[in-house]
């Protein structure tokens, strides 16, 4: 009888070693998945792919309420089985969201960069017309009036080269087509003058 007993208890004992290894908190797996998400968000991943860093960050809650809720379990009855697998895809994700800022962030560089170029032979042109247009009375003020809206769009250009130059291409790209939309519509009130001009 005492050696029954004594199986019971080891059986018992055996069960409540390989339950508590199942309950053993994934500390070190937290962790990593937070941190993950933190580099996730130093490449920028919530300005340039927010949609995906959302999801990314949606993942980590999720698996954060799971280790929530076994916790709150009698401990012979916590698995962070399912939690470990929510923790692994969080760092999966993360990864192919920051591979997706990445690529993203060079598609905007590259598209300030032309918007750039483009605006600054906007500007030339502008410059180029300004030589052509009428000069009497009413011309004279008109032509101030575009240097100086030529002359902030100038200085617009600038700060958006600079903003380039520090690696804030989607501010840039937003500054450059403003300054973009502004230096056509002054091409087109020159053209529009000049040829006024001509049927004279």
């Amino acid at each position: 009888m005492k050696r029954n007993l004594l199986m019971t208890l080891a059986a018992m004992f055996a069960m409540a070693i390989v339950f508590t290894s199942c309950a053993k908190l994934p500390e070190v797996e937290i962790t990593n998945a937070k941190a993950a998400v933190e580099a996730t968000k130093a490449t920028e991943a919530d300005r340039y792919v927010p949609a995906e860093y959302r999801a990314l960050q949606d993942s980590l809650n999720v698996a954060m309420t799971e280790i929530e809720n076994q916790k709150s379990k009698f401990a012979l009855l916590r698995s962070y089985k399912k939690a470990n697998a929510m923790l692994a895809n969080v760092m999966t994700l993360s990864n192919t969201v920051k591979e997706n800022a990445g690529i993203r962030k060079e598609e905007v560089k590259n598209q300030a960069q032309q918007s750039l170029a483009e605006a600054t032979t906007l500007v030339t042109e502008v410059k180029d017309l300004i030589t052509k247009a009428p000069k009497g009375k009413e011309g004279k003020e008109a032509l101030e009036a575009i240097q100086s809206d030529l002359a902030l769009v100038e200085a617009s250009l600038a700060e958006v080269s600079t903003l380039i130059n520090n690696g804030d291409y989607l501010t840039a790209v937003d500054k450059v087509k403003a300054a973009n939309e502004k230096a056509a519509s002054l091409k087109a009130e020159l053209e529009e003058a000049i040829a006024k001009k001509g049927k004279r």
